[in-house]
């Protein structure tokens, strides 16, 4: 038996996924921040059938739920709920993130990336990504879909940094928790009276009104639509542009092309290749169910590595440790699968492809302005990226 590893575990490089998470084979035991112990699933086969298995629980509330913390005193979202409440209150907000209604989107955000690209580009011929074009482009976008104003766009980025962020003590987390759904409270409760045309509007007249939901739980769910809505797609925007830059042949081609699918085709590369949410899709066992030829019992936390699944070599054609432009990637498991699989996927890829596209193009002479060791990635939060990505460019070759 192989001595039980601690996890998460530290990156060795910063765009791949820990090794040592594979060497003890595509289901092994670990020791999580609680000190209990759960089954690590790594590999991809056993990742998408574990995710699909009605025995896997997301409620944190029951016992042996792989935690990250020892505290249960959480909100619920409906992430961290099973069938049937998970899907009763997901239908409330399927019709704001279908293909059609996101694609619609398409006029709407590409004024927004330009605008903010008009305003990088007038300064000096350097700037911070991140600051001013990877975090705004987002924040503005879901802001304007929620019906939350952008004006507030420092106090509601803040608290969700707090509580990404592993190594903030708990009572800040908690704090930053606690303030942000206030926040929303606020807003939704003064929506009962007014309710606008954007999400919460819709909620509140067809949900909190009716009863089927109250003010509270709609802030819950308003509180996980703007965190997860504004930084993972941040964090791709900024590391997906410092992995291409790495990759000037790539970047290249992309440039040069007119073929939409081909960057369509990067954006789905990217997201398998960065895999941003590196800490594990958790669950915990409520019947004895077996994995990739594990025995995991019911009340064993179970942990699904999205960052090692999408690096399996066995789910990839070629090297999946490197970044190609050109791979069939669509299947990775980066925004997850089964029931739980990101509601907001078409979002996020829409923004990814308009931003990606944009400043390419826009800015010809795009280039990093500090070594890999000078850039702060964020090893110690939930969701990985850099925390800022200073760029140059040659003032006059702008487009």
């Amino acid at each position: 038996m192989s001595e039980v590893r601690e996890y998460p575990m530290a990156r060795t490089c910063p765009f791949d996924p820990p090794a040592q998470q594979t060497e003890d084979g595509p289901v092994s035991r670990v020791r999580i921040e609680t000190g209990a112990t759960a089954w690590l699933v790594t590999g991809y086969q056993e990742q998408r059938e574990a995710l699909v298995d009605p025995r896997l629980s997301s409620d944190f509330r029951r016992e042996g739920y792989p935690s990250r913390i020892t505290t249960k005193a959480r909100t619920r979202s409906f992430i961290s709920m099973d069938n049937p409440e998970h899907q009763r209150q997901r239908r409330m907000l399927i019709k704001y993130f279908t293909v059609k209604r996101i694609e619609s989107m398409r006029p709407a955000i590409q004024k927004v990336v330009d605008g903010l690209l008009d305003e990088m580009l007038a300064g000096p011929g350097s700037a911070d990504l991140v600051s001013q074009f990877a975090l705004p482009l987002p924040s503005l976008v879901i802001c304007d879909l929620l019906g939350v104003p952008y004006a507030d766009h420092d106090f509601f980025q803040r608290c969700s940094s707090v509580q990404l962020t592993m190594s903030a003590p708990m009572a800040d987390r908690e704090a930053a928790r606690d303030a942000l759904n206030g926040y929303l409270l606020n807003l939704v409760e003064s929506a009962v009276d007014n309710p606008g045309d954007d999400l919460i509007g819709d909620l509140v007249t067809n949900q909190v009104r009716p009863g089927h939901l109250t003010a509270a739980e709609v802030a819950d769910m308003c509180s996980l639509l703007l965190i997860a809505g504004h930084e993972t797609t941040a964090n791709m925007i900024a590391l997906g542009t410092l992995a291409l830059l790495r990759h000037p042949d790539q970047l290249a081609e992309l440039r040069e092309s007119d073929d939409p699918a081909l960057m369509a085709s990067a954006v789905e590369e990217l997201l398998r290749y960065l895999t941003i949410v590196h800490q594990g899709l958790r669950r915990v066992a409520v019947e004895d169910i077996e994995i990739g030829g594990a025995q995991v019992a019911a009340g064993d936390g179970v942990i699904i590595s999205a960052d090692a699944g999408n690096r399996a070599p066995d789910a990839f054609d070629g090297d999946p440790d490197e970044l190609d432009i050109h791979r069939s990637a669509r299947h990775h498991v980066a925004f997850g699968f089964g029931i739980h699989q990101c509601l907001g996927q078409a979002l996020a890829r829409l923004e990814l492809d308009i931003a990606y596209t944009s400043l390419f193009r826009r800015v010809p002479t795009l280039a990093v302005d500090a070594s890999l060791d000078e850039i702060d990635f964020k090893d110690d939060m939930f969701v990985y990226g850099v925390r800022a990505l200073p760029i140059t460019w040659t003032v006059g070759d702008e487009r």
